[in-house]
């Protein structure tokens, strides 16, 4: 690998050579891996990673081709360039390893090697007996012109060179040595240059995570009390001791007073009811604001201090909508829309309304100024030492908004991650991944039988889809109760919190989940009694709860990097509807997990095929001799390529298993 100088020119800063103005490029550069619509977005990594590149290459005639793949980071000045090497049928190939977090681009180089095409020509002269004294001299010229870019390299061909005159002999010419030396001195006339290809190299976190959802408000001991950041730093260790290494809070500021919505999503409000912590903003504040009933920003930068020393990170959510008391619509109300009778436009989803908020117009006249108002409260919570944010409903807004506001934060704060909230069309929650979103939210929380759910996932595993669409499992949310858990049964909370932490690298569960909360509002995936509208206070601890097994799942989660990533997943054949088998391995095969998850409550029996999946062992792969089992440590002999299981769901739906050589 070596260091390449600054681009001077314009071209060369976009990442073209001078070379490709149209007629005048040599070389095809085509079917680029990994690319997202051509290069249009950026290709999802981790810093740290070796990122295998591979593209066609070509160009009309016999002469020799060589390549190079080049990257730097989007706001750096030097290029990185190692060479790439050809696979076969015009396929080549180069691997670069991005440290550094944050956006980079990557570009492909081509070039005619002129002197190894002369080298090339000449030896099948020589080795059918023809006379070669021109086709030496002819090398020797292009010796001469070259521009070695060190004393080594020069010395290698001006002995080269000395040796041919004195005795002239073509022999010291074709040297490999003398090869590699003209490689990288002679000059490239017909160099052409790829566009440049986007890639976020992210830090660990955007791609793997145990997410803890709760609304601080309820974090009291007492009944009926306000909670502050203060109970919020009492339950840290709770959460920390389950496992979990995401916070994730709702909305943390003011609370509208105008249209506040009462219990259960009330017209109307009652005094004493809190209204939605997403109606954002009163006379104290907006988005950059706190809740008095909280506390003090002081007080939040102590929580992310405290979580911070329990193993967590806080994560905000952000929701771009105003409460009618927000001081933007005051001092802003260019930013809102108006209907013809001269009122604001609320907020609406027909038939349902949001009487207590109302969305920025994206669109209006001032929008550079809302656009950087909204990013300045994402550097304002980047200050207090947030690094993680959940938006809310990211595809009720424009997608040009969003891209400008994640790149221009990733390049300023490049460990920032946003986890997109779109419950929505397929096509829309891929596009927002596409445009910059670390993390997607999914169909998972609908997902229950066999089949769609092993789609689903070979879906967002395939390609391109694993190249920027990371799945994060949640199990339930403030705002859905899905069917499934509306029974209670605490064998189908534990399939799915299994499911979700086993064969997704990010999942999530909204606080409640572990006490088995499931009362319904009838008819609907919502829950009675929302604790969107009204403060509630649990005992933590409560009988029943499934505390333990989170936190079982949680250890095999850490204890094991198998289970930390999503792309390398594969279902085994499992003869059960009601089983769900699958193995997961890191990229070197060192950790190989396999497993079976229950999704029906009878006990059952099957046989888990091993079959096809390897080990390393040392510097081989091998097959799966035996299983042992994450949670109890015992092991089981591998016979005829699998294992039979028992399954009893109302103890534990899983058997999770780390493959042995």
């Amino acid at each position: 690998m070596s260091v390449l100088p600054p681009m001077k020119t314009v071209e060369n800063q976009l990442g073209f050579s001078s070379t490709d103005s149209p007629g005048r490029s040599v070389f095809h550069i085509e079917d680029v891996y990994p690319c997202i619509d051509g290069g249009r977005f950026p290709v999802k990594r981790l810093a740290g990673e070796p990122i295998e590149v591979w593209a066609d290459i070509f160009r009309g005639g016999h002469d020799i081709v060589a390549a190079a793949l080049l990257w730097r980071l989007e706001t750096a000045r030097e290029w990185q360039r190692t060479p790439m090497h050809l696979h076969n049928n015009d396929r080549w190939t180069g691997t670069f390893t991005p440290q550094a977090v944050g956006r980079h681009v990557y570009v492909i180089e081509a070039w005619t090697d002129a002197f190894a095409t002369w080298r090339h020509g000449a030896i099948a002269k020589l080795d059918a007996g023809q006379d070669v004294s021109l086709d030496a001299l002819e090398g020797a010229a292009m010796m001469t012109k070259a521009e070695p870019p060190n004393k080594e390299t020069a010395s290698i061909i001006g002995t080269a060179c000395e040796a041919f005159l004195q005795k002239g002999d073509i022999t010291p010419l074709l040297s490999d040595d003398v090869v590699q030396a003209m490689a990288v001195s002679q000059p490239r006339t017909d160099l052409t240059r790829s566009k440049p290809f986007p890639l976020m190299a992210d830090r660990a976190r955007a791609i793997e995570g145990a997410w803890y959802e709760m609304i601080p408000r309820s974090q009291s001991t007492v009944p009926g009390q306000h909670g502050t950041f203060r109970d919020c730093i009492a339950r840290l260790p709770d959460v920390a001791s389950m496992g979990f290494d995401v916070l994730y809070f709702t909305p943390i500021h003011p609370i509208g007073h105008t249209n506040r919505k009462g219990r259960n999503n009330a017209l109307k409000a009652e005094p004493g009811d809190p209204g939605s912590p997403y109606a954002i903003g009163d006379e104290s504040g907006g988005h950059d604001a706190i809740h008095p009933e909280l506390g003090t920003l002081d007080d939040f930068r102590n929580l992310v201090r405290a979580a911070k020393a329990n193993g967590l990170e806080i994560a905000l959510d952000f929701a771009v909508q105003c409460s009618p008391d927000h001081p933007w619509l005051k001092n802003h109300p260019n930013w809102f829309k108006r209907r013809p009778d001269g009122t604001m436009r609320y907020a609406e989803n027909p038939p349902k309304k949001y009487e207590d908020i109302h969305n920025p117009d994206f669109d209006c006249d001032d929008a550079d100024a809302l656009w950087r108002a909204l990013r300045d409260v994402i550097r304002f919570w980047i200050d207090q030492g947030v690094e993680i944010f959940r938006v809310d409903n990211p595809h009720t807004k424009p997608f040009p908004f969003w891209e400008w506001l994640i790149k221009d934060t990733q390049l300023h704060h490049p460990n920032v991650i946003f986890l997109a909230e779109a419950f929505t069309r397929p096509k829309l929650m891929k596009g927002l991944a596409k445009l910059g979103f670390s993390q997607s939210y999914t169909y998972f929380t609908w997902r229950t039988g066999k089949w769609e759910m092993q789609e689903y996932l070979r879906e967002l595993t395939d390609y391109p889809e694993r190249e920027y669409y990371r799945p994060n499992f949640f199990v339930n949310t403030p705002d859905i109760l899905p069917y499934h858990l509306q029974g209670g049964e605490p064998w189908m909370f534990k399939s799915r919190v299994a499911l979700a932490a086993m064969l997704s690298a990010s999942y999530g569960i909204y606080n409640g989940f572990e006490l088995l909360e499931h009362e319904p509002i009838p008819g609907k995936e919502e829950y009675l009694n929302s604790e969107k509208y009204e403060i509630k206070t649990r005992d933590w601890n409560a009988p029943g709860n499934i505390k333990d097994y989170i936190r079982n799942l949680n250890a095999a989660r850490r204890a094991n990097p198998a289970l930390r990533q999503t792309a390398r997943l594969d279902f085994l054949n499992v003869d059960d509807d009601h089983v769900i088998g699958f193995s997961k391995s890191t990229a070197d095969e060192t950790n190989v997990i396999a497993g079976a998850i229950a999704i029906a409550p009878e006990p059952r029996e099957i046989w888990l095929p091993l079959g096809g999946i390897n080990v390393r062992h040392g510097t081989e792969l091998v097959p799966v001799v035996a299983l042992e089992n994450i949670v109890t440590g015992e092991r089981h002999g591998v016979e005829w390529g699998g294992i039979r299981l028992r399954l009893d769901p109302a103890r534990d739906p899983a058997a999770l298993f780390r493959c042995l050589a």
